[in-house]
């Protein structure tokens, strides 16, 4: 059975204005259409027909896109710094934002055998794309959840790239065997940081899909972790070696206080592409 794959973006796109505006249902309709059939917008647009030999399957990812699923966790593939990512519940879904403070880093470390670990990992898209974009650096990835690092694991196979990835809770990393006795270069994190006073102000899709332990803090403590990392910091980097970590727009100048406190200097506020604070350096 052939459909013509404009017929298929017609009816996403008539299903999921009800719940988002055009520009981002058309978006997801053409996410999907890639997806599933590996067709560019042009050829969607011209109506290029495809085989459906699942009609039932292509009925229930419509129903999980209209439930506010996101398209990333229908399709188990996210796009980030020009790779491809496998991602599921287990893992946040890659952001625009975060590709910025990976850029970073490359920016500033290129050409360099530099030791780095990122922190809080994930799907694995920040140690993996740098693993890939800095060739000589040695990367280490590091997360609690034994189901994100799987991911992650799958994504450094399915891009080639060489991460060791460890096991430990950052907030109890002077016990932690995975970490003892290392030392890195560079460290690099996207933290929890939304408070749980900002999850009214979240859409469905973030809220009711992505992990809450990557996403919230609790609103009387919203810089736990940064001065965790900090601490970390201050004792595992090496001399010179800089932190970049990703923020919550709001504590720009109580974060980046946070890591002078902790000795780290040099401090930097970066803004990302909307124009909000969203990245702070310092240096050891």
């Amino acid at each position: 059975m052939h459909v013509s794959s404009r017929q298929l973006f017609d009816e996403a796109v008539t299903r999921l204005v009800r719940i988002y505006d055009a520009n981002e249902a058309r978006s997801i309709a053409f996410l999907l259409l890639e997806s599933r059939f590996g067709l560019s917008r042009a050829a969607v647009l011209a109506g290029k027909a495809v085989p459906l030999p699942d009609p039932a399957g292509w009925a229930d990812s419509l129903h999980r896109l209209e439930s506010h699923e996101p398209v990333q966790y229908v399709t188990g593939l996210a796009h980030f710094y020009g790779l491809p990512f496998r991602v599921n519940p287990q893992v946040l879904i890659p952001r625009p934002e975060t590709e910025e403070l990976v850029e970073w880093v490359v920016r500033e470390h290129a050409g360099r055998p530099v030791r780095i670990l990122d922190v809080g990992t994930g799907s694995g898209c920040i140690a993996v794309s740098l693993a890939k974009a800095l060739p000589q650096a040695v990367v280490s990835a590091l997360d609690v959840s034994p189901g994100a690092l799987q991911t992650a694991r799958e994504n450094a196979a399915l891009n080639g790239a060489t991460v060791r990835f460890l096991e430990a809770d950052v907030l109890r990393w002077e016990t932690a065997p995975a970490v003892a006795g290392l030392s890195f270069d560079v460290v690099v994190s996207n933290p929890p940081y939304v408070t749980v006073a900002e999850k009214p102000l979240m859409r469905a899709n973030v809220t009711d899909f992505e992990p809450h332990l990557a996403l919230f803090v609790p609103d009387a403590d919203p810089l736990l972790f940064y001065r965790v990392l900090a601490a970390f910091c201050r004792q595992r980097l090496s001399p010179g070696g800089a932190c970049y970590l990703e923020i919550n727009e709001q504590f720009p100048g109580p974060t980046e206080a946070v890591l002078r406190e902790a000795g780290l200097t040099g401090t930097q506020v970066h803004t990302d592409l909307f124009g909000k604070p969203r990245h702070v350096k310092g240096v050891r």
